[in-house]
């Protein structure tokens, strides 16, 4: 069986070859079409760099399970599993913002290993192993202010569904991370977010209803950079991630927190 460093090799090759084609067609234009509805779009750079995701996978992982936001789950005969999300932030990538990303995650056992998360505009390398966490080969620390004054907040909270499930509450919430935070800002791309909290770049991040492809490298990511996840990576649901140290207990995040 492959080893930790093995999956990561495959994650970063994967991971790169797709975000080298995204990068050469951003703002080239592209035909978006929707999913579940207008909020939820895609493209077809978003089908190709999972299909060219999943061939690099097949080819030097045989038999892995994959989970892909675009292609679904591809069962496997071995114990790895691989979580795909090819353009995370596509919303961004259709509308030509440079934020988004390519997101890839390698579990065993039930337990992540490995993950690697490439911001293509920028050429910037996220990976997370054993070997720690780095970003373009140099270590990260997650570390920064202890304190809302003095953090920066990333988040996509409320969003349309979290409205339309909560309400004014949503509206009053949100109205509380806006006054307890030094700043906070709505990029998109969970992916790059967690990355961004792993780098000590942004001090927390937070969101309702992300799916594992979303999240599973930038968990890792973050704990590897010695920062705080909470939420189960493998299930769709709520996330929070901050830097080492970060006072969560008096935060203005508390009430949102991940059971």
């Amino acid at each position: 069986m492959a080893t930790n460093d093995d999956l990561l090799d495959i994650a970063v090759e994967a991971a790169t070859g797709a975000g080298t084609r995204l990068r050469e067609v951003f703002r080239t234009g592209a035909r978006v079409a929707t999913k579940t509805d207008f909020h939820d779009p895609v493209t077809e750079h978003d089908l190709a760099a999972e299909e060219q995701i999943r061939a690099v996978i097949g080819k030097r992982a045989p038999g892995s399970v994959i989970v892909g936001e675009e292609g679904g789950t591809h069962p496997g005969s071995g114990e790895v599993t691989w979580y795909v999300d090819p353009i995370d932030g596509t919303a961004n990538f259709a509308a030509g913002v440079a934020f988004f990303c390519v997101s890839i995650g390698a579990a065993v056992g039930g337990e992540l290993v490995a993950g690697a998360i490439y911001d293509p505009v920028r050429d910037q390398l996220f990976t997370a192993g054993d070997g720690g966490a780095r970003c373009d080969g140099v270590p990260l620390t997650s570390a920064g202010p202890r304190t809302d004054r003095e953090a920066l907040l990333l988040t996509s909270y409320p969003s349309a569904y979290d409205l339309a499930q909560q309400g004014e509450e949503a509206l009053h919430r949100f109205g509380r991370l806006v006054t307890s935070f030094s700043a906070v800002r709505r990029p998109g791309s969970a992916a790059l977010k967690l990355a961004h909290v792993a780098a000590g770049w942004a001090h927390a991040c937070f969101g309702l209803g992300a799916s594992p492809w979303d999240v599973a490298a930038g968990a890792l990511l973050v704990r590897r950079a010695g920062g705080r996840y909470l939420g189960d990576p493998f299930t769709v649901g709520p996330y929070l991630a901050t830097v080492g140290g970060f006072d969560l207990a008096g935060s203005a995040l508390a009430e949102l927190v991940p059971a």
